[in-house]
């Protein structure tokens, strides 16, 4: 058996190519929608790609079975109860996928794992025939090393949270009952908004997860349901919109080129008619100095779920960057993303700059050591906590107005106008994205954390609330 992973540190997502070493026919597992690495590793290996396997309707990224079908005319298979608006391959519970010969080569067994969504299902890899032992388990977001799929994503496409929750309880304790030494291959790692805590592993075993996973033990069904549903983090506005992408008949994206280059008068311009200028460089570069109203997105970071939480799918974007390659490479990310209108791109070069301070459009941002943070807020400004719900719970300060960076744009009107914002994260990254939303809403006095909660904690230990406190 040939099996090869594909992680996307950006995403948190991981892909597949799975194939026999003597037919040389393969398949590739829930691909990211830029196929390129895909087509030339299969090259390279003498594969033939025949089919694509979506272990579900993704809800975070745009999967590339598409593109793939386009480039190899290879087969779409789904678990059963999908519904996809294409062609597609319908894979029964049990159903037994020879790639090898039936009796000595790979076979990939079928096995329907309802919870995360309905149709979601876990792919067995026996590479010694239909008879043979399971050897890995490719378990898309059914099973996380460390946590499980959370159920409330497929609500988009109308599903039951509650429901799933339940279903996702007896999918695991099937997916427990293989033997300890199978290995463990999801779709996600840590950082995924698709659980809430996920591992910085990228494999496992089942005999680990039966240790170490808490949502992987023996838990009556109303404890795994509660533990399951509870603290989960935000969900970023774009993952209903995947999830209907995911679906559909839908454009195919094309991997080469870079957005057109304009130059300030263009970028203004473009703003004018209701582009987003979306920067991406680091936070310290953008507070030294960024276009007016421009949001800071850096490609260092989280970049696509995060422009997905700040743009929607269907806006017309201008990447700021420092190079043309940067502004692919944001191209690429945010069309993994089902973020298409990425097509014009500005280089902050000297003449971009000076062209901009000439025109009022040039601007600098506040970012607060600690100490000067705790002191803006005792002289009236307020703090503005941008984590994840799981994240204040483990420590928050007393007085915060606490809002997940995803429901940051919705949530705008629960912003105070009048009072000095002071925005912090874990770290100090997601706080500039969150400044930036805000300025760009016309906030006038706001500045972020350096560092963010993590160098808050350190600074003025005494002012942290903990756990239950925090949470209330």
């Amino acid at each position: 058996m040939i099996l090869k992973q594909y992680y996307l540190g950006c995403l948190s997502h991981a892909s597949y190519l799975v194939a026999d070493e003597a037919t040389r026919r393969a398949i590739v597992v829930d691909p990211r929608r830029d196929v390129d690495e895909y087509l030339a590793d299969a090259m390279d290996l003498g594969l033939s790609i025949e089919g694509v396997v979506n272990t579900h309707f993704h809800a975070d990224f745009v999967a590339g079975h598409l593109e793939l079908q386009a480039a190899t005319g290879a087969w779409i298979g789904y678990g059963p109860l999908a519904d996809p608006q294409y062609a597609h391959r319908a894979l029964a519970d049990g159903e037994l996928l020879a790639l090898g010969d039936p009796e000595s080569g790979l076979v990939i067994e079928a096995v329907h794992t309802p919870g995360h969504t309905w149709e979601s299902t876990s792919l067995l890899l026996r590479p010694a025939g239909a008879g043979s032992a399971v050897e890995a388990v490719l378990t898309g977001d059914t099973l996380f090393i460390g946590d499980v799929g959370r159920p409330d994503l497929a609500a988009a496409l109308g599903a039951d949270p509650l429901a799933l929750a339940r279903a996702q309880h007896a999918s695991v304790a099937r997916l427990m009952r293989l033997d300890d030494v199978v290995r463990v291959l999801p779709a996600h790692g840590a950082g995924s908004a698709c659980g809430k805590n996920l591992s910085t592993e990228l494999e496992s075993t089942i005999g680990a997860q039966r240790l170490m996973n808490p949502l992987a033990r023996e838990l009556p069904v109303d404890d795994f349901v509660e533990l399951l549903t509870s603290g989960q983090p935000a969900i970023p506005a774009y993952f209903g919109a995947d999830a209907v992408l995911n679906r559909a008949e839908r454009a195919l994206f094309e991997v080469d080129g870079v957005p057109s280059a304009l130059d300030a008068a263009g970028a203004l311009a473009a703003r004018e008619a209701g582009a987003l200028l979306i920067d991406t460089r680091s936070p310290e570069d953008f507070a030294a100095g960024h276009v007016r109203g421009s949001l800071n997105v850096g490609l260092g970071g989280r970049f696509a779920e995060t422009l997905g939480m700040v743009a929607s799918l269907g806006a017309a974007v201008v990447f700021v960057a420092a190079s043309v390659a940067d502004a692919g490479e944001a191209r690429v990310r945010a069309a993994r993303i089902g973020l298409d209108g990425g097509n014009g791109f500005l280089m902050l070069d000297g003449a971009a700059r000076r062209a901009l301070s000439e025109a009022g459009q040039w601007g600098v941002a506040a970012r607060l050591e600690p100490l000067a943070a705790e002191a803006a807020v005792r002289s009236g400004a307020l703090y503005l906590d941008v984590r994840n719900p799981a994240e204040v719970a483990e420590g928050a300060l007393p007085g915060s107005l606490r809002i997940p960076l995803a429901e940051l744009p919705r949530r705008l009107a629960e912003v105070p106008e009048d009072l000095e914002l002071v925005v912090h994260c874990a770290g100090g990254w997601r706080s500039s994205v969150a400044a930036s939303v805000l300025r760009a809403a016309g906030y006038g006095q706001v500045s972020d954390v350096l560092g963010g909660f993590g160098a808050l904690a350190l600074a003025v230990p005494e002012r942290v609330e903990r756990a239950a406190v925090a949470a209330a």
